[in-house]
């Protein structure tokens, strides 16, 4: 599946499924990885990601189940890389290590302050913004096919949503290939964003990201941190059916569903996946796609 990068798939006309892995942490969620990524391997997906954990914690593990998912299931991977806590030397031997791995493309972010910090503080000798990341990147390693982070809602330390289209404006200026976004669950953000882009100049292929929304609780937490819209209808439809694992599933599957069949057919290039190392509802909401006739495939 290395033989072509994310962009030319794009570029294709084909829309293309993607899903986001992260590290795990305990026996228990190694063997969830295990399993998920095995069960989700029959969908064909035409790339999955794995998250960086802050401050680089997680850099041994990304790498390590990075090349696992490539191997095993040959799936592309797109590793994710921060800025956080890194010197520029240290970000050059990580990259030089997926590159010698044979790994195409880099998901490039600033990261999440450390600790309990609220503010962002830079390495000494790193980079403060992505944007200085993609540039780096493309300066010393120039095969290497990037991704960046785009927030429909804007992202939350922006103080508006014309500052934070300026700011991803850079990093795609800087050289970044495609923007996936932050999660949503109200499809008109998604659409204004992409406009607003378009007016900016941003012409790069902007990849909607999606949460399967498994229940109110994390919900209402992954809203909360990102500042996302959550639909009253959407939060009265969880609560009612939090005791009955199966009419949540059905909640859950068919709001993405329905996300995923507009998005689709209003142009968006694919869709990208935050599934939490879990596959039964994405299993779910690909069948029910596959029924509906709502395939990325050609």
């Amino acid at each position: 599946m290395e033989s072509q990068t994310i962009i030319h798939t794009i570029a294709s006309g084909k829309k293309t499924l993607s899903l986001e892995f992260f590290p795990p942490k305990s026996d228990k969620a190694i063997q969830q990885l295990k399993e998920s990524s095995r069960d989700l391997a029959k969908l064909s997906p035409d790339f999955v990601s794995i998250t960086y954990g802050a401050g680089g914690s997680t850099r041994k593990s990304t790498f390590t189940y990075a090349e696992q998912l490539k191997t095993d299931h040959d799936y592309k991977v797109m590793p994710h890389l921060t800025c956080v806590g890194h010197s520029q030397n240290e970000l050059a031997e990580i990259i030089q290590q997926y590159q010698e791995a044979g790994f195409r493309t880099l998901m490039a972010l600033r990261g999440d302050p450390q600790g309990d910090s609220q503010t962002f503080t830079p390495h000494p000798d790193g980079f403060q913004f992505a944007n200085q990341l993609v540039a780096f990147i493309k300066s010393q390693f120039p095969n290497f096919e990037i991704g960046v982070g785009g927030y429909p809602e804007k992202h939350p330390e922006s103080p508006s949503q014309t500052n934070d289209i300026q700011n991803l404006k850079k990093k795609v200026d800087a050289g970044a290939d495609f923007i996936t976004t932050q999660l949503f669950y109200n499809n008109d953000h998604y659409y204004r964003f992409v406009d607003q882009c378009r007016d900016a100049q941003i012409d790069c292929p902007i990849i909607p990201g999606l949460m399967i929304p498994t229940n109110l609780e994390r919900v209402e937490r992954f809203c909360h941190f990102c500042q996302a819209e959550l639909p009253d209808s959407l939060k009265a439809a969880l609560s009612s059916a939090h005791e009955d694992s199966q009419a949540l599933q059905d909640v859950a599957v068919e709001w993405t569903f329905q996300q995923v069949k507009a998005l689709l057919e209003n142009g968006a290039p694919g869709i990208h996946l935050y599934i939490m190392n879990q596959s039964k509802f994405v299993l779910a909401l690909y069948q029910k796609l596959r029924e509906a006739d709502h395939l990325f495939h050609t």
